[in-house]
């Protein structure tokens, strides 16, 4: 499909509707498991582009990755990355490129990784300066992918200080490398500033489930025992960015989606206590802790009965679009000034309906955009997403989601 067009249902939503695996999980089990001694099975995994593009990379470097069903992998590794012999492409996949720029130093020769246009644009910059610490050859002309990275099998240093401020994955790239080392390895925070931290606790849970042996020393430190993984076995749970955009719809509409679950470990999961405020959102939200999040709200905030200024989400310029400025500008296009941009902070002024108006919601390639846009459509008559397949890159099946719950979609090209 070129576009397609949201009807406001007019109705409570209800319904049932399972969302997807975590993204977040689902990597870092698969490179987890992929660097792991033996057969690691991974259920209710996601099956996106994401983790399509991870899953490719490890066969790429001798990984024996399985597909048993929808939602499965089986992951056979032995503990050694091989050198691919082309390129990694890895589309726009921010953790999957991260997190194997670190890996690929455990590989037997040159590594190099890189992505589409977007990804061609996110730094990686703090992670290389981080890995030359650690002896770790690299070369990215530009500061973004397309990335060199000189494997040798291993590793030399002990201790490694990152500059986290744009991305907390910096930090779980490291953490999951410093296992595979021959000495306990220290990461440090480079200052206070990172982006999302519940993400390395996250990683550090799955480190852990896979044998890895990681204390944190303080809010700023971590050490991680040599050793290695072993495999195991882990159920993926539910995305809680996915879960998001239902909870929005339910609020939105007035009505009841049961997801199955209310269990997240995931740091997005924190919006849902906001979104069950609406119409009475906060003035303000502080983003910096729920950065995926913040396009939902976003968008809800445009029916709250008050403004809400969106503040810490400086790190949203740097992700799959500047998300700072496609949510200021698409919010806009249906009623001028709804959403502007204060420095790196986003003002939305919930306005009058009939100062709506039909609009053709340009997304950037980049699915948060389009699934949050997506949910003024349930308000607004003539909301038309354009490019709604990249959805696939995390929640592949989100329009057909939205059609069991009894959102016509009208599709066009």
């Amino acid at each position: 499909m070129a576009a397609l067009t949201i009807v406001p249902p007019g109705h409570p939503l209800r319904g049932r509707v399972a969302p997807p695996g975590s993204k977040s999980i689902t990597n870092r089990a698969l490179l987890l498991a992929a660097l792991a001694r033996g057969t690691s099975r991974i259920t209710g995994a996601l099956k996106s582009d994401d983790t399509r593009h991870m899953a490719e990379a490890l066969r790429a470097m001798g990984v024996t990755v399985e597909e048993p069903d929808a939602t499965g992998f089986v992951v056979t590794g032995s503990g050694r990355l091989r050198a691919p012999e082309a390129p990694l492409f890895l589309g726009n996949a921010g953790t999957a490129t991260r997190f194997l720029t670190a890996a690929a130093a455990l590989a037997d020769g040159p590594v190099v990784l890189t992505g589409d246009a977007h990804m061609q644009k996110r730094p990686i910059g703090p992670l290389l300066a981080a890995l030359a610490t650690l002896g770790v050859e690299t070369s990215a002309p530009t500061g973004c992918p397309p990335v060199t990275v000189q494997g040798r099998g291993g590793f030399a240093g002990e201790a490694v200080t990152v500059d986290a401020g744009l991305s907390s994955q910096y930090v779980s790239a490291l953490l999951m490398l410093a296992a595979c080392g021959a000495r306990p390895v220290r990461v440090s925070l480079a200052g206070d500033a990172i982006g999302a931290r519940g993400y390395i606790d996250l990683t550090v849970a799955a480190m852990r489930h896979f044998g890895a042996v990681v204390a944190q020393e303080s809010a700023a430190s971590w050490v991680v025992q040599p050793g290695g993984y072993r495999a195991a076995d882990l159920h993926v749970e539910p995305d809680a960015s996915a879960a998001t955009y239902l909870w929005a719809a339910e609020v939105l509409t007035g009505g009841s989606i049961d997801l199955g679950t209310q269990d997240f470990t995931q740091p997005d999961a924190q919006a849902q206590a906001l979104i069950r405020m609406f119409p009475h959102l906060p003035a303000e939200i502080e983003g910096s802790q729920m950065q995926d999040a913040v396009p939902t709200l976003a968008a809800l905030a445009a029916f709250n009965a008050t403004p809400v200024r969106f503040t810490g989400i400086a790190n949203l310029r740097v992700k799959e679009c500047d998300r700072v400025a496609a949510m200021a500008t698409e919010l806009s296009r249906l009623a001028p000034g709804l959403a502007v941009e204060l420095g790196d902070d986003l003002l939305v002024t919930p306005q009058s309906r009939d100062n709506f108006r039909p609009a053709r919601i340009e997304t950037y390639g980049d699915h948060r955009i389009a699934m949050s846009m997506a949910l003024v459509g349930l308000m607004v008559p003539g909301v038309t997403i354009l490019d709604p397949g990249c959805v696939a890159k995390t929640y592949p099946d989100y329009w057909r989601d939205l059609e069991s719950l009894g959102v016509a979609v009208q599709p066009e090209g």
